[in-house]
């Protein structure tokens, strides 16, 4: 058990670390390239803090681990909304200004709702795979698009004072992306041998360990920059955060992993999915009719998260 420990947080440092430099290094590389920081928000910030879910679930499912892939993705969509934001919006009320933000919502659920259906046999192949990342292409354009029709948008301020071109040269942006990769890499396979050794020592399912100990621990990024931007008072930030790197984990992560390899996840059941889809429906009516997410909204999904993860122990 030391050792699974041991793995364990060597495998969530180095992925926390690692996607800091991957984010960190490609949104310069960006803005050198004349992308206004909106469209580098919702685009390489985005994909960026969601590396560590695609590099877990790569690695999860070239070893024939699917329940633990799947897991990933489908506990961090599940964190991201009733523990994350839930902490965000007891530290202080989450406002939800941006438009692009509110037009991204609805997304998310239309792509949550088809996740669904694709995922109901428990099982991913090629084919959905290649759908899945064709409605990533489709989202990213959109997404660029609507950033450039609204240059005014509160969610493009706040990425301004926060997503800046380092000082230090474009070598040093190509060396902390190459940096950030090889640490993701690392990362992911130290956490999911660490998981795999914890599920054989007690006796848990794969799936359970995806959902909750995986997911968590691939959620850090998200963590980090929704609860600082908290602080900060950029609400939008903070939620737009939450709602592309829940789009870009499922039709992202999970496109990319079932064309590299179909993805079968049976322990991943109806309660699972239903509960991401419970919490993205949630969400809805509390950005759109007070556009603000309150410390009882907060508390109500901080509280809902951890009766979940209580009711998968149980269960286990």
């Amino acid at each position: 058990m030391t050792l699974a420990a041991v793995f364990l947080v060597l495998g969530l440092a180095l992925l926390y670390f690692g996607a800091e430099g991957l984010v960190r290094g490609s949104a310069s590389m960006a803005l050198r390239l004349g992308l206004s920081p909106l469209v580098v928000g919702l685009t390489v910030v985005a994909f960026g803090t969601s590396s560590p879910e695609l590099m877990v679930s790569l690695r999860a499912a070239l070893a024939g681990q699917g329940d633990i892939s799947v897991g990933n993705v489908v506990g961090s969509n599940i964190c991201n909304i009733g523990l994350i934001l839930g902490l965000c919006a007891l530290i202080t009320p989450i406002a939800t200004n941006s438009q692009i933000v509110r037009v991204d919502i609805p997304i998310m659920l239309g792509i949550t709702a088809l996740a669904l259906a694709l995922m109901a046999d428990g099982n991913l192949g090629h084919t959905e795979g290649i759908v899945f990342c064709a409605i990533l292409v489709a989202y990213i354009v959109f997404s660029i698009h609507l950033a450039r029709r609204q240059p005014g948008d509160t969610l493009g301020t706040e990425f301004g004072e926060e997503v800046k071109i380092s000082k230090r040269g474009l070598a040093i942006d190509i060396l902390m992306v190459a940096g950030g990769l090889a640490l993701l890499v690392f990362g992911a396979r130290f956490l999911v041998d660490g998981a795999i050794i914890v599920a054989r020592t007690y006796g848990w399912s794969e799936a359970l360990i995806g959902l909750t100990i995986v997911a968590v621990g691939t959620s850090l990024p998200e963590l980090a920059t929704s609860l600082l931007a908290a602080v900060k008072k950029e609400s939008d930030i903070a939620v737009g955060n939450i709602v592309g790197s829940n789009i870009f984990n499922l039709v992202g992560i999970l496109g990319v992993t079932a064309i590299v390899h179909p993805l079968q996840a049976a322990g991943i059941s109806a309660v699972d999915l239903a509960v991401m889809a419970g919490f993205s429906v949630l969400l809805w009516p509390m950005a759109y009719y007070q556009q603000r997410i309150t410390r009882p909204e907060g508390a109500m999904l901080l509280l809902g998260y951890l009766a979940y993860v209580l009711w998968l122990v149980r269960s286990a």
